[in-house]
């Protein structure tokens, strides 16, 4: 078991992982207590996993504690400490987005992500590369338009 130096939301944590190859969305949820980030594929498909990593969307279920030392780490539950972040939230709520809300966390953290790197109204739909169940991608677009 080794330990592991991590920034998330502003914090740092140190984390004792079985494995430096164990994916940073089971550290995230299990090892620290944020379980905003959710569990979807494990196959970096759906994006529910989404986190930002030194602001860039990146999907935590394919990548390692290990390859997180050293980053700063967003989750969509520090979002609220971020211009963007807020933005987004407000736009969901806005167009009522959500139904069952197991992709959301990831699709927030994702606008977020498209916001910070320049993109703003519909130039952020095609940013969204997150899997939706319940189809509510005419709300999600909706509210893009408005970032």
């Amino acid at each position: 078991m080794a330990t592991y130096k991590l920034n998330v939301n502003g914090k740092s944590y140190t984390v004792t992982a079985s494995s430096a190859e164990m994916p940073l969305l089971w550290v995230l949820r299990d090892k620290i207590g944020l379980t905003g980030t959710k569990y979807g594929c494990g196959i970096e498909v759906c994006g529910a996993c989404t986190v930002l990593v030194d602001g860039q969307p990146e999907k935590s279920c394919d990548m390692s504690v290990q390859e997180a030392v050293g980053r700063k780490i967003v989750t969509v539950e520090g979002l609220a400490a971020d211009t963007n972040g807020v933005k987004a939230q407000a736009a969901w709520v806005a167009k009522q987005v959500p139904q069952c809300g197991f992709c959301q966390s990831g699709m927030l953290v994702a606008a977020t992500g498209a916001m910070k790197a320049g993109h703003h109204g519909a130039a952020i739909i095609p940013e969204l590369n997150n899997l939706c169940v319940c189809g509510t991608y005419a709300r999600i677009k909706d509210a893009a338009k408005t970032l």
